[in-house]
């Protein structure tokens, strides 16, 4: 068993100091049309420099973010413990290594991750892709001694019955996560079922939910799902850095839809991550709250539907996203200076193409106070099927809302420019 001393460098620590006495209830913020400037404080005045972002304006966007849309940010474990559970070094007829590693990370009773570690033969240390999937690892490869989830799943997926996996889903998924794929480019993949932290249905005390005090949800800033599953992989990427085939430098995160979404606020709460992609991640994502397309998600639409992703207090906002005190601009500038890849698809208009570009463009002001000039280099969304790849890149292909191998194509590519 491998234990890891948890490292604090570049991920977010939060106390009750955090929680500002100014932050006003959703219902006073006051009205404002246009997304936010990211380097406007809340107090009035606007950051000058690096310094003032770093030690006022990303704080606050911080703060800002957990007390108004996703929740408070849980306490980090000071330990997180890794126990193989088996190793084939002859994967993939002998190119590959894959690996299964219970994680656990607080007392016996709490839930445990069980991450799947697929890994390049002779490339080692190699960058890793890390994110959550939705079915389980078993989807995704046909090895036997890859372990079935035993916690709640929805019932649409492979092999699902009375919403418990079984063997009968193995390897019906290979192309959302194509390992073969991705580990002949040279990447790992570390991959998690996102119920291992927090099964995605509301109103049921299980997974990390089930830790809480039991009026913790009248809080208004309760830690929401979407934040756990962010939560879950700062825990992952702790037992990754103490993995010496993985470059602990070259992490990646991904994510699809709502896992797109968790992939975001991941990457914007721990700069360990160095590069991040929120594929389709639509509202609450990489979509702004504040929009004008007809055909996109809608904050009141997705508190309504989905209404354990976000916490309380965001649900406020439905009737009018004018009050809300960020926009999803700031969640993107809270990365800076790392890259950022925001991929999407002609026929989701749902996750807000358009405005998905917009946001890139948004966020760009944070990235300027690193020098980097040009951050988005076209100035109109990119032609469908062209990869923009700058610090703030952006693709759009035909098709609907899916991760398949064309995507992971365009994520390497981008990946290879930032990280090779």
């Amino acid at each position: 068993m491998r234990s890891v001393i948890l490292w604090c460098l570049g991920v977010v620590s939060v106390t009750a100091a955090v929680w500002s006495a100014d932050f006003p209830p959703p219902d006073r913020c006051p009205s404002r049309a246009e997304m936010p400037d990211p380097l406007e404080l809340l107090g009035g005045g606007r950051v000058q420099n690096r310094q003032e972002w770093e030690q006022h304006r990303r704080p606050e966007l911080k703060a800002l973010f957990q007390h108004y849309m996703y929740g408070e940010y849980p306490a980090r474990p000071h330990q997180v413990k890794g126990r193989v559970l088996f190793e084939d070094g002859q994967f993939l007829e002998g190119r590959g290594i894959l690996q299964e590693v219970e994680l656990t990370f607080g007392p016996e009773t709490w839930p445990k991750i069980y991450l799947l570690l697929a890994l390049p033969k002779g490339r080692s240390p190699c960058p890793a892709f890390i994110g959550l999937n939705f079915g389980g690892n078993h989807l995704l490869t046909t090895h036997e001694k890859v372990r079935i989830p035993t916690v709640w799943m929805p019932s649409h997926y492979p092999g699902v019955v009375q919403n418990r996996a079984t063997a009968e889903g193995r390897g019906k998924q290979v192309q959302v996560w194509p390992l073969e794929q991705i580990l002949g480019r040279g990447y790992a993949v570390a991959t998690f079922y996102c119920g291992d932290i927090q099964p995605d249905r509301p109103h049921v005390r299980e997974g990390m939910r089930a830790t809480l005090p039991e009026r913790a949800t009248e809080t208004g800033r309760e830690t929401a799902t979407i934040m756990w599953w962010a939560w879950g992989i700062h825990n992952a990427v702790d037992y990754l850095l103490s993995e010496p085939r993985i470059n602990g430098r070259r992490l990646i995160v991904v994510g699809h839809s709502r896992l797109g979404k968790t992939a975001l606020l991941a990457g914007a709460f721990d700069e360990r991550i160095a590069l991040i992609i929120p594929h389709q991640s639509g509202c609450g994502g990489a979509a702004p709250s504040r929009h004008q397309n007809p055909k996109a998600e809608t904050v009141a639409r997705i508190n309504a539907t989905f209404p354990h992703w976000f916490c309380g207090n965001f649900k406020a906002f439905g009737a009018d996203v004018t009050r809300l005190p960020v926009d999803q601009n700031c969640l993107v500038a809270l990365c800076a200076p790392r890259p950022v890849l925001l991929t999407n698809a002609q026929e989701d208009q749902w996750a807000n193409p358009e405005g998905q570009w917009e946001v890139l463009r948004a966020a760009a002001p944070a990235y300027q106070l690193y020098d980097v000039a040009r951050p988005v280099i076209a100035d109109k969304m990119p032609a469908v099927g062209t990869l923009s790849s700058e610090r703030l890149g952006y693709f759009i292909r035909p098709g609907q809302h899916s991760m398949t191998p064309e995507d992971w194509k365009v994520f390497m590519d981008y990946s290879d420019r930032w990280l090779r």
